[in-house]
């Protein structure tokens, strides 16, 4: 039993992802099982048990985060890193976008409008008050979008028309730290659900009813080629083994308007059954892989030359 390898998984509420891919692992002769994880606390560089560990909630668990960092530490593989995840945000990947040659909207970062408890009038000297908003809206345009910087499940976003509805909108967004984007006005809308960076299936989205839609040819070779490119692009450079990028594509022109979504909705009733099933697959595939022969995953990191 010992060289059996084991593929960790880590949930939250969703129903039907879970145990459709505990199936598919272990229904497979490969050598390899996957199980729920179980924590109840972890000790400083405690080994893990897992060669593998895929997690779908970590960005809502503080704890299951602590635990996958040292779960890398000890050689396992985590889908996805949790050092790039914790660092990631919605203005950087827009800049990376743009320096890798991936068409992005127009994004400002933005103060936020409050702050936490014990910051004081002198502890933000560093930021010009007030906002210049006409200035920002010349850059980026009307309509645009102003969401939240880490933000997912399209909370705290609000499409904006005027200077006012900003300034409205803005007010309403508390202690958050918000992007002012750039919309897009677009003649069709594609998600990739991506896999291990390379596997992507860029699928017809409806942003409006929030919804996948079972349409084979809706994009253009060229246009179809140039999406999955980009989003190979974005998943190399940030390193996203599980992902999601969006693509508003205008005048045949793919613009990356939301890739932060390292924890993409692979429920089967909004992926459609059809598309869940290359999910669980795909994802199956990708884990056993890692499981067997692993990246060097853990090398990515600075600490690592000193171990």
């Amino acid at each position: 039993m010992d060289s059996i390898k084991k593929i960790g998984l880590l949930v939250g509420r969703e129903w039907s992802f879970p145990p459709a891919f505990l199936d598919e692992v272990n229904r497979r002769d490969t050598g390899v099982v996957a199980e729920y994880v179980k924590l109840g606390g972890t000790r400083m560089n405690e080994p893990c048990e897992y060669a593998v560990l895929l997690d779908r909630i970590s960005h809502e668990i503080p704890y299951y985060r602590a635990y996958l960092k040292n779960a890398l530490l000890q050689g396992a593989y985590v889908v996805n890193n949790p050092f790039w995840w914790s660092a990631d945000d919605k203005f950087f990947e827009a800049s990376l976008a743009t320096a890798l040659g991936v068409a992005s909207p127009k994004t400002v970062v933005l103060p936020m409008k409050e702050y936490p408890e014990g910051v004081v009038p002198e502890s933000l000297r560093n930021l010009s008050y007030p906002l210049n908003w006409e200035d920002m809206v010349a850059y980026v345009g009307l309509p645009a979008i102003l969401k939240d910087a880490w933000g997912g499940g399209w909370r705290h976003v609000y499409q904006v028309n005027s200077v006012d509805e900003l300034i409205r909108a803005y007010d309403r967004t508390g202690t958050l730290c918000m992007v002012l984007q750039e919309f897009i006005e677009w003649d069709s809308f594609v998600r990739c659900i991506c896999i291990g960076q390379e596997e992507i299936m860029p699928i017809k989205y409806d942003p409006g009813e929030r919804k996948y839609l079972l349409e084979h040819e809706h994009l253009t070779s060229e246009v179809g080629e140039r999406v999955v490119e980009s989003a190979r692009i974005l998943n190399r450079a940030l390193g996203y083994d599980m992902n999601s990028v969006e693509f508003a594509i205008r005048d045949g022109v793919p613009y990356a308007i939301d890739f932060m979504n390292a924890a993409p909705d692979m429920d089967v009733n909004s992926l459609t059954p059809h598309y869940f099933e290359w999910v669980v697959k795909a994802m199956a595939d990708f884990c056993i892989e890692m499981a067997l022969n692993p990246r060097p995953q853990r090398a990515e990191h600075h600490w690592a030359q000193y171990l």
